[in-house]
């Protein structure tokens, strides 16, 4: 089982890279038609890298694989700029929204908001009331307490809201647990098992400015199976039907979330995602049989698998400390500040050294890369094969950062944050500048002298 995407043969670091990478002797010299050098060189390092074609071919194979009649909603957590919204737009995706901020995006990006849907577990009145003004299609209802908020903020701006309930179905998928979201005992959603859903579907019903929908699910992020996925789908039909019958009432829509894996590295085993919209489609199709339903409106909420394997990451090399009888530690001009996913969920990645082809490329030999920042855990890649005379100045790169790279980008240690660009056909636009120093401290206010007592 692997995805379907470019013809870079299995096998070789080269496999997580986006279509377009070019490599010699192993080494990572172009991306989208453009040298590696020149993008450090013009841009700066570290810097995201994202492959237009990838990222494209992606959307596209979405929306293929589960046709017109599915509404591919793009998860814009994973990597929410206006470039990339504007890209999803033009390619007929819905999009995914989790906070005010998310929304804001999606209005610069002009995204046409009958298609994006609100997220959040605990969405404040303010964004309610922009989401009203914008005018967006779907706010999916994670509480109790959020419907009666949604009839206020309606009533307030004579709005009627769309809604689907998020159901927690009791579907624990085999994932990291921090990204797992589908069991009972979680902060999202309506529980099943505790009454919590049909509860709220009563209470949607009877509300003004509250028009219920659907449904919706989401049991975790980075799966590689199918097994959860059918399972949800046949809990959330069966729930359709108890609604049916409790409430003489169809709901129409049923949005089953996102969660497909990608590969981080060569071993890594994954679904293709012809494989997951198969498997997705059969599932409720079997379950609208099964309960005597018509088929819902189906949606579903890529993310990862998306822009994860679109993106690569450049540093460049500082330090590089040997320990004798240790490890060697090869430092760059990054860290957890533009990747915190090594250090908050152990991610592993694969890491290729990039720029202009040597002469004679060095033997390879363990590393453990690091970040600049002041903590120990600060470790992008450990016990990597890196060429064994990598020194300083030299780049290296790492492959499937697309996704929750910028997303979870900090100023820790008040480090500026990168700039990112796409690039395509030999290309490189600017989606995000890097962050000067007056950016970090644009925020901070100086106490004159009466305000601190000096």
């Amino acid at each position: 089982m692997s995805a379907e995407r470019d013809p870079i043969p299995e096998g070789s670091c080269m496999s997580v890279f986006p279509r377009t990478a070019e490599f010699d002797g192993g080494r990572l010299v172009a991306v989208g038609g453009v040298a590696v050098t020149d993008l450090a060189e013009r841009f700066g390092t570290p810097l995201y890298v994202v492959d237009r074609a990838e990222l494209v071919g992606r959307m596209r194979a979405y929306r293929e694989a589960f046709g017109p009649d599915v509404a591919v909603t793009y998860g814009g957590k994973a990597l929410c700029v206006v470039g990339v919204l504007q890209t999803a737009a033009a390619e007929g995706l819905h999009l995914d929204v989790a906070s005010g901020g998310e929304l804001h995006t999606a209005a610069r990006a002009r995204f046409p908001m009958a298609r994006v849907v609100l997220h959040g577990n605990n969405k404040a009145g303010e964004e309610l009331r922009y989401a009203a003004r914008l005018g967006v299609g779907r706010v999916v209802v994670d509480s109790l307490p959020e419907l009666q908020r949604l009839a206020e903020v309606g009533k307030a701006s004579d709005y009627t809201f769309d809604v689907l309930l998020r159901v927690t179905p009791g579907v624990r998928p085999d994932t990291h647990a921090y990204i797992a979201t589908g069991q009972d005992d979680t902060k999202f959603g309506l529980t099943l098992s505790a009454g919590l859903a049909h509860e709220a579907v009563a209470r949607a019903l009877a509300l003004d400015r509250v028009r219920l929908r659907g449904a919706h699910c989401h049991i975790g992020s980075q799966i590689t199976m199918t097994a959860g996925f059918d399972a949800a789908a046949d809990r959330m039909l069966s729930f359709l039907a108890e609604v049916r019958g409790e409430h003489g009432v169809e709901l129409r829509e049923l949005n089953l979330g996102g969660g497909l894996g990608i590969a981080y590295r060569d071993a890594d085993v994954t679904l293709g995602i012809g494989e997951y919209a198969g498997a997705v489609k059969a599932a409720v199709a079997r379950g609208a049989q099964a309960h005597g339903l018509a088929m819902p409106k189906l949606s579903v909420e890529p993310g990862r698998s998306i822009a994860g394997p679109a993106g690569l990451t450049l540093y460049r090399v500082g330090t590089v400390k040997h320990v004798p009888g240790m490890r060697t530690y090869v430092s760059v001009d990054g860290g957890m500040s533009d990747n915190l996913r090594p250090a908050l969920y152990g991610a592993r990645y694969t890491v290729c050294a990039a720029g202009e082809p040597v002469a004679a490329e060095a033997a390879t030999a363990p590393v453990t890369v690091v970040g600049k920042h002041c903590e120990t855990g600060d470790v992008l890649a450990r016990d990597v094969w890196l060429p064994g005379d990598l020194a300083e100045g030299d780049l290296v790169a790492f492959a499937a950062t697309g996704a929750y790279g910028y997303a979870m980008a900090n100023n820790y240690n008040r480090v500026p944050r990168p700039a990112m660009v796409l690039v395509g056909e030999g290309r490189a636009d600017l989606l995000v500048r890097r962050e000067t120093l007056d950016d970090v401290v644009a925020l901070d206010v100086v106490l004159s002298d009466g305000d601190h007592g000096c």
